[in-house]
């Protein structure tokens, strides 16, 4: 048996947050990893960016998969750190990967689906996530997976998809002076919307950054 990393893509309008990210093209989702995400606690933590967290949380209030929802601390100019609970409404494909002794390691929204950064004990548990997928009609897509993955996540902090949009960015040009890049031409590399890619990037910087050069105790 080996344990394995994947990333995995779902999408269905009934996926928790979904709805919002539609309503609030600008927003960017990313689950707290280290608050944890165990899906009997009732409630689930998330980093948000948007251009307006007022428009977010209008999306929110008509999102029919959202319970209650939080705004627990403001993070920086309009990004935030909210709890929610979800409905009866909601899929909700954490509980699948916990079942099968999984861990959810990165979640992120990239304006119309989610990708799902899971660990897994064996490559052959990922069977329990495709059998939810096809009972609840989920569009799903293996991304890549790594055999012998250790849990954790990337050098310097990264997640996978931070670290794949930066050397995306770094290889096309993105980084040069002037740019031979544009932030449209990594968007459409990674076949993501502008605003998730501009989320990928500046928390992937921001993520090297602290990891680079500040000492640990600002850190």
């Amino acid at each position: 048996m080996a344990d394995i990393k994947a990333v995995v893509r779902v999408e269905h309008p009934d996926i928790v947050l979904t709805k919002t990210v539609a309503h609030d093209r600008s927003s960017t989702v990313e689950s707290v990893s280290e608050a944890g995400t165990d899906p009997t606690s009732g409630k689930f933590f998330y980093h948000i960016a948007s251009a307006d967290l007022d428009r977010f949380e209008d999306g929110l209030r008509n999102d029919d998969t959202v319970g209650e929802f939080e705004r627990v601390t403001e993070t920086g100019d309009e990004t935030a750190i909210y709890t929610f609970e979800y409905t009866d409404e909601a899929k909700v494909v954490s509980p699948v990967i916990s079942a099968a002794n999984g861990v959810t390691l990165d979640m992120e929204n990239d304006g119309s689906a989610w990708m799902l950064t899971v660990w897994m004990p064996d490559r052959t548990d990922l069977v329990h996530l495709w059998d939810y997928a096809q009972r609840n009609d989920i569009g799903i897509e293996l991304l890549r997976v790594n055999e012998y993955a250790s849990l954790g996540k990337t050098e310097a902090g990264l997640t996978d998809s931070q670290r794949e949009a930066l050397l995306v960015a770094f290889d096309a040009g993105y980084f040069e002076e002037p740019r031979s890049a544009t932030l449209s031409d990594v968007a459409a590399e990674l076949d993501i919307s502008q605003p998730a890619a501009s989320g990928l990037l500046r928390r992937g910087i921001r993520r090297l950054v602290a990891s680079s050069l500040l000492d640990p105790e600002r850190e």
